[in-house]
């Protein structure tokens, strides 16, 4: 398998695998190949965000010589095989190797044109756009290790991390990470669904549920910034987030915090009340990870008896793109109470 994340966390993108029984073999910028590891269910890894499964190497001393290798073994490949729709054509370069992009942009061309040649139909429907979501995709999908040496795959998993576009009126750079998990989650906040945002200051998170047309409270002691200044959706509240509570009775659609707290803290404090209190039907929960081991924290989180696992099944935990020492989770809650509980909260100063 050739596992990749973010440059620079090679030693958790391996450690995740190694903790579940595989054996690292070589890395690189951004990479790590294992063996297969066990005791993690496909598509419940954290730390990667692409995995190339049954890959094999083509390697050519030239852009010709790997896009003719590259050719002959992806014709091997698709005997048989119908092309009905769009499928992912992706060429990635391992990090801190000036100038292999470029080397991959080559590469990459000169196959396409040999693509079309050969099969015409199929050239037209690739695309190098990542697919959405996260799970198995196949394609094809090729991953340049050296300027020699290119690992391919048919099938590849997909964590659904992915680059966000920036909006010039989001607060702070934080409203990047929640719009790309809401790609994690599979939904994102609609019109007329409510948000409390714990910790919102300057406002990215509550600025972008807000922009969906839902209704938001956000709370913090702090000021809102951009966008989430003034914003007829927010109402901005004053106060300690760890000891914002639910009404008797009353849930919100989302619960959003991005906390610079240590993450037990958090999830003591924030998630296991919310969850078990049944105060919320989704939640994203970002956890900083600079000041405790992030593996040890992982396994925490994934405990059988664990509050997420029990309250929110289903829920996924990634490291995301826009991600540093921190991680992001996502859930849907089960068992909360119906919509209309929400109303007078959001129309009323009741709760204070």
């Amino acid at each position: 398998m050739l596992v990749c994340g973010q440059p620079g966390y090679e030693d958790l993108i391996a450690g995740e695998w190694i903790a579940a029984g595989a054996t690292e073999t070589a890395r690189g910028g951004g990479w790590v190949r294992v063996d297969r590891g066990r005791g993690l269910a496909d598509g419940d890894w954290c730390f990667a965000q692409k995995i190339l499964t049954d890959p094999q190497e083509v390697t050519g001393e030239s852009v010709n010589q790997l896009a003719g290798a590259l050719i002959d073994w992806f014709l091997t490949t698709v005997k048989d095989e119908r092309f009905d729709a769009a499928w992912p054509a992706v060429f990635t370069a391992a990090a801190g190797l000036d100038g292999l992009g470029r080397r991959v942009d080559a590469v990459e061309k000169a196959f396409a044109e040999r693509l079309k040649k050969r099969l015409g139909r199929v050239a037209r429907l690739a695309t190098e756009e990542l697919p959405r979501g996260a799970g198995l995709r196949r394609g094809l999908w090729v991953h340049a290790t050296d300027f020699g040496r290119f690992t391919v795959a048919r099938e590849a998993w997909l964590g659904g991390q992915r680059r966000m576009a920036d909006d010039p009126a989001a607060p702070s750079r934080s409203y990047l990470k929640v719009e790309e998990a809401y790609g994690i989650l599979g939904r994102e906040p609609v019109e007329g669904e409510s948000a409390v945002d714990l910790g919102a200051a300057p406002g990215g998170w509550s600025y972008s549920a807000a922009q969906r047309g839902a209704r938001v409270i956000a709370v913090d002691n702090g000021p809102l910034k951009g966008g989430a200044l003034g914003h007829a959706l927010i109402e901005h509240r004053r106060e300690d987030a760890f000891r914002f509570r639910m009404p008797a009775g009353e849930v919100c659609d989302w619960v959003f915090c991005d906390l610079v707290e240590e993450p037990h803290h958090v999830m003591e404090n924030v998630v296991r009340p919310w969850l078990e209190g049944g105060w919320c039907r989704h939640l994203v929960v970002n956890l900083k990870f600079g000041r405790v081991d992030p593996l040890g924290m992982l396994e925490e989180l994934r405990a059988p008896e664990g509050v997420l696992t029990r309250c929110a099944p289903g829920w996924r935990v990634r490291h995301l793109f826009h991600d540093r020492e921190e991680v992001t989770v996502v859930g849907s809650v089960e068992g909360t109470v119906n919509s209309s509980n929400t109303r007078q909260f959001l129309t009323t100063d009741a709760h204070r």
